[in-house]
């Protein structure tokens, strides 16, 4: 097995696998990783005759392998991708298994032969999937947590040669998640507006992303941390009256994700241990005001608003409420505060 760096860096040294198979739930890497194949490998004047992009709805192993047997056309090597490879129709099939295990055993090393298996993996108890991992460039792309979002941020804008301050990095993260395609172009949003390197502040990100500084899930978390009555009741009235942009169930999870760390908090306080969220991805100032709002709540107020996010949350999921969404907000608000 290897990860997307891993794979990235050899591509870009010219060390291309026979086979690549790039499966699971985060398409971020599956497109990052095709991408460049499609674009780099092939010289552009050689694409015409050998790059073939196929697509596993019109496709049976079969006819991959055929594709993949090929020899390049006056090019020292051809690439045969195929997209939406978890729609083949017999790939979880023994026949179309068996065919795949041949060829990953004797490869053509001429073709560079590239599956796409988004939202999806091979079934790990079978033979195909054993024999894959060993024998090609095999990527299993999961989706990233939460609490890790702020820290890709980082690593991401550093990557591009700019920096990006804390609280624009967690403004990114609570507004958008763990969407690493959005997050991205959120991002060069922001950096193609600039030659030299810059600190991307909450400033730029209110211009160019559109997420505003004031009215975001970033400065509600802010205000109930330090229990600012005023900015938040501000705040949740212009999400109840924008619910398309500020969409109601994400606010609940980042409170509900607010109020777990705060119990961690009063539990690493109780056993007389320094208070550590990194594992949480909270560091820094931000870690401060965890400790200064576990001063505001107490232990049994947060479990109580643990339990009134989870009622919320099931009450703009059509159980037991008929609110609309933007009071449910509202009233949840009120409750956490109070």
């Amino acid at each position: 097995m290897n990860d997307a760096t891993q794979i990235l860096n050899d591509l870009k040294k010219g060390s291309y696998s026979p086979v690549y198979f790039l499966q699971g739930d985060e398409p971020y890497y599956i497109d990052l990783i095709s991408r460049f194949i499609e674009v780099n490998v092939i010289p552009k004047e050689q694409q015409g005759f050998n790059l073939t992009i196929l697509y596993g709805n019109d496709v049976t192993v079969s006819d991959v392998l055929n594709n993949a047997r090929r020899y390049p056309m006056m090019a020292e090597r051809q690439v045969v991708l195929v997209k939406e490879a978890q729609n083949i129709s017999d790939l979880n099939r023994e026949n179309g298994q068996d065919q795949l295990i041949h060829y990953l055993e004797h490869p053509v090393p001429s073709t560079v032969l590239v599956f796409c298996h988004k939202n999806k993996t091979l079934d790990g108890r079978k033979a195909l999937a054993k024999v894959m991992k060993k024998k090609s460039a095999f990527l299993d792309s999961k989706k990233i947590y939460d609490n890790q979002v702020p820290a890709w941020i980082e690593q991401y804008v550093t990557q591009r040669g700019f920096r990006v301050s804390p609280a624009a990095r967690m403004m990114l993260s609570e507004s958008i998640g763990n969407n690493l395609e959005r997050l991205t172009n959120e991002i060069e949003k922001i950096l193609i507006n600039y030659i030299d390197p810059v600190e991307i502040d909450v400033d730029m990100v209110d211009k160019y992303v559109g997420i505003s500084k004031e009215y975001n899930a970033f400065a509600l978390q802010d205000a109930i941390l330090k229990k600012d009555i005023v900015k938040a009741f501000k705040i949740v009235a212009y999400f109840a009256a924008n619910t398309r942009q500020n969409p109601v169930i994400p606010t609940i999870a980042v409170l509900y994700s607010l109020f777990s760390k705060l119990l961690v908090v009063h539990a690493q306080i109780r056993r007389k241990e320094k208070v550590d969220l990194g594992s949480y991805g909270v560091r820094g100032y931000f870690l401060r005001d965890y400790q200064e709002a576990a001063q505001r709540y107490s232990v049994n107020q947060v479990v109580r608003n643990l339990h009134f996010i989870r009622m919320a949350d099931l009450h703009c999921k059509g159980v037991g409420s008929q609110t609309s969404d933007g009071e449910e907000l509202k009233e949840l608000v009120a409750k956490l505060l109070y």
